[in-house]
């Protein structure tokens, strides 16, 4: 019998965290916005899969292991044969750090390879981050949202700022992204990122009249977050844990938001707030990236 096709895919870049260390050795890790979300649904034992290249060599095969570890449908990611997509963390506080990644294996993806009937299949599908700064890789990413909306597919965003969003191009995907969106997920970093000349509440404002029929959920560190819909506001505290790091938290955040709402049918933002509050305290009482398994979220989240 063949393997079913997933509820949840989640489309953009994997790549390799290149992070300094303190005796000025660089340490190697499985990372990547949209990589990163892909694992936590699959973790909270949602099917999942995510659509993206990697490379051929050792950094591609790490993740590549890291994907099945995780219990993503290994058929969505693809194996190319160009360079691997590194992100030179030099420090975390203050974030500093860049990308390599000129030609890399991430700007190679295929959708004409992903599994017949996938689309049909899904219920959620994801966009977001640096992959949409990225072309080509951009401008493929847009035609598979727009045609999963037409499809009847609901969308979820998460803008996940870095700074290379400031070059041109970039604000008709984020338009195009927030237009078709069903679920955005934005932090206040996001915001006074990509809207630095507003106050917070007129950019979200302003993200709110972009998505005019998404569900916002607006992510504060350790404040907590916000779910929005329509007239309907649930605010989340954070939870309170032994803080690691907050590497992967927002990721952390997003994957467990559809999760709770893909394991219920029906929708009720106050514990699809708790789930996503409680994945994100997860991650962060764990150094790097991490994703939670379900167990660990039911001590936090009921």
């Amino acid at each position: 019998m063949s393997k079913s096709l997933p509820r949840y895919v989640v489309f953009g870049e994997a790549l390799t965290d290149m992070v300094l260390q303190a005796d000025g050795t660089w340490l190697s890790l499985p990372g990547g916005s949209c990589w990163n979300v892909a694992r936590v649904g699959a973790r909270l034992g949602i099917d999942t899969a995510f659509a993206g290249a990697v490379s051929q060599d050792l950094f591609g095969d790490a993740l590549a292991r890291a994907s099945e570890q995780a219990g993503l449908d290994m058929r969505f990611l693809q194996r190319v044969e160009r360079s691997p997509f590194l992100a030179f963390v030099a420090s975390r506080h203050p974030p500093q750090y860049f990308f390599v990644g000129d030609d890399s294996a991430d700007l190679h993806f295929d959708p004409s390879r992903l599994p017949q009937g996938w689309r049909q299949a899904a219920q959620v599908i994801h966009f977001g981050s640096i992959s949409l700064a990225r072309q080509p890789l951009a401008a493929c990413l847009c035609k598979e949202a727009t045609l999963a909306a037409g499809a009847g597919k609901r969308i979820a965003f998460d803008p996940n700022y870095r700074k290379l969003m400031n070059a041109p191009g970039y604000g008709e995907a984020l338009a195009h992204m927030l237009r078709l969106a069903a679920y955005v997920k934005i932090s206040d970093e996001d915001l006074a990122g990509l809207f630095p000349a507003l106050a917070l509440d007129a950019a979200l404002a302003q993200v709110r009249a972009m998505a005019p029929d998404a569900t916002i959920m607006l992510t504060r560190g350790a404040d907590g977050l916000t779910l929005i819909r329509s007239e309907t506001v649930v605010e989340q505290p954070a939870f309170r844990v032994n803080v690691a790091d907050t590497v992967g938290c927002g990721d952390a955040a997003m994957g467990g938001w559809i999760a709770a709402l893909l394991a219920e049918p029906r929708p009720d933002l106050a514990a699809q707030a708790r789930q996503a509050a409680a994945a994100a305290a997860v991650a962060a009482s764990h150094a790097g990236a991490y994703a939670p398994l379900r167990q660990e979220l039911e001590g936090l989240a009921g």
